[in-house]
């Protein structure tokens, strides 16, 4: 019987189907798998359904010898926490969860637009520390997007589905930077050049895939060329955004904001950020919801199903 390791608590639903596949161990901590628990799970389990944190490096792989595990079944869309390339060359294949957080991470992208711009989560902590004094003209006037100009960086299911909204939603003009021109259901510019695309958003949208090609790709030359009142909105990965930089970028006021839900350092918290009434800071929501995180679920144990019968799993990477 095939041993199969899930690394992280996941939805009852996931846990009930997935008992049925072999011989399962659940991992009940929430934490990332240290690196002594990566190595054992290589050796010891034929097949590892790890997720974000779980960081399977290229170093991870060279330090076992002998490794068991012919699939790394990674729950999430995301996997630049998989060194996929070492992964092959020791006879692992590896999937993911494309698709299935397209529409619930728009949405978190969209509720950080709208929070940032129209000061919510200051609002919000004045009441909780009862310092409302009640309604006036001029009280916390923040920026109206409606109309407004959305440059989405990395028009990929995610960055299509946040310029949909902004669009269709907002009447927000679409401009982008991806690797390619892309045909669209609405219209767009597109723009080769990352530089030229922010410098022109009042809401400047990230949604290109983490990895070595985009770390750091928004830094402070970037930042240096927007609007004074420009948004920034990242739900890609932390590292792709300089932070440091951010934080100078901000407190300047080269920008006029930003919607966070993911991190540099990851789950550790700046408080040059932390700090900021003109920030909005969430704890990695992108697909928080039971129904979205069951669908991963269920996608990452379709891909181990497939595999099991000597099928080619369908999210390869």
């Amino acid at each position: 019987m095939n041993k199969i390791f899930i690394t992280r608590p996941l939805p009852p639903e996931v846990l009930k189907k997935a008992k049925t596949l072999g011989e399962v161990t659940f991992r009940s901590l929430t934490s990332p798998l240290t690196t002594m628990e990566m190595t054992e799970a290589l050796q010891n389990f034929d097949i590892i359904l790890p997720t974000l944190g779980d960081l399977f490096s290229e170093s991870i792989f060279q330090k076992v010898t002998k490794i068991r595990c012919k699939l790394l079944a990674n729950f999430g869309a995301g996997y630049n926490h998989i060194a996929v390339e070492a992964a092959k060359e020791k006879g692992v294949i590896v999937t993911n969860t494309p698709g299935v957080l397209t529409d619930a991470t728009a949405d978190i992208a969209l509720t950080l637009m709208l929070m940032t711009a129209r000061r919510a989560g200051e609002g919000e902590r004045l009441l909780r520390k009862g310092k409302w004094e009640g309604w006036h003209p001029t009280q916390m006037l923040g920026y109206h997007v409606s109309g407004k100009i959305a440059a989405i960086i990395g028009m990929g299911r995610i960055g299509q589905a946040i310029a949909h909204r902004c669009h269709f939603g907002f009447g927000m003009d679409i401009i982008y930077n991806s690797r390619s021109s892309k045909n669209l259901d609405f219209p767009a510019t597109y723009f080769q050049n990352v530089e030229e695309a922010t410098k022109k958003g009042d809401v400047v949208f990230i949604a290109v895939p983490g990895g070595k090609a985009t770390r750091h790709l928004i830094n402070r030359r970037i930042f240096s060329t927007m609007k004074s009142h420009s948004i920034l909105v990242n739900i890609s990965r932390g590292d792709v955004i300089a932070e440091i930089d951010l934080i100078e970028a901000l407190k300047k006021g080269d920008i006029g904001g930003a919607g966070l839900d993911v991190y540099e350092f990851e789950p550790k918290i700046p408080e040059g950020l932390l700090e900021m009434e003109n920030v909005t800071l969430f704890p990695h929501l992108g697909s928080a919801s039971l129904e979205i995180r069951t669908e991963m679920g269920m996608m990452a144990l379709a891909n181990i199903v497939n595999f099991l019968n000597g099928k080619s799993p369908p999210n390869l990477v």
